[in-house]
């Protein structure tokens, strides 16, 4: 399946999907130094970041968080790629200057995707191409994420 997209930072890669259908603030949320969501309230808690195409709504909190992407790009733990419903400027700012690619403007569905399923962003091209099933379904029962679940 391909999503076409809106380009935040350039670049392309692949990896792994790892959605949420909350808003992620690196500074708080993550630990800079392993790579992994620290808050025991968010839904990815206990998850590494690291070459995961990173999939959520938005960020949110303080400007250090785009510092904190940049951390764990030179640290070999960002993700390989993100896409967002609406980046805003602390992640925008963070994927630029770390040059993971990222992309928004894409389908609220996509919160919805499976971990794991190959996921490849083309930010240049403004395209987003899911691998494998292409069912966004839930992964959670009770989320509140807007999208159906994928019809059996």
């Amino acid at each position: 399946m391909e999503i076409k997209c809106h380009k935040v930072a350039s670049g392309c890669a692949s990896g792994p999907a790892l959605a949420t259908c909350e808003a992620i603030s690196f500074l708080g949320n993550v630990n800079p130094n392993t790579g992994v969501v620290v808050d025991p309230a968010h839904e990815l808690y206990g998850q590494s970041l690291s070459g995961k195409v990173l999939i959520f709504p938005g960020g949110k909190g303080s400007t250090v968080g785009s510092y904190v992407i940049y951390q764990l790009k030179k640290r070999g733990l960002a993700p390989a790629a993100m896409i967002n419903l609406r980046s805003e400027a602390i992640v925008a700012v963070g994927a630029i200057i770390s040059g993971i690619p990222l992309v928004d403007r894409v389908p609220e569905a996509v919160l919805q995707l499976e971990r794991g399923i190959l996921v490849e962003v083309d930010a240049d091209r403004g395209l987003v191409k899911i691998s494998g099933p292409a069912c966004l379904e839930r992964r959670h029962p009770g989320s509140d994420c807007s999208a159906p679940a994928c019809p059996r």
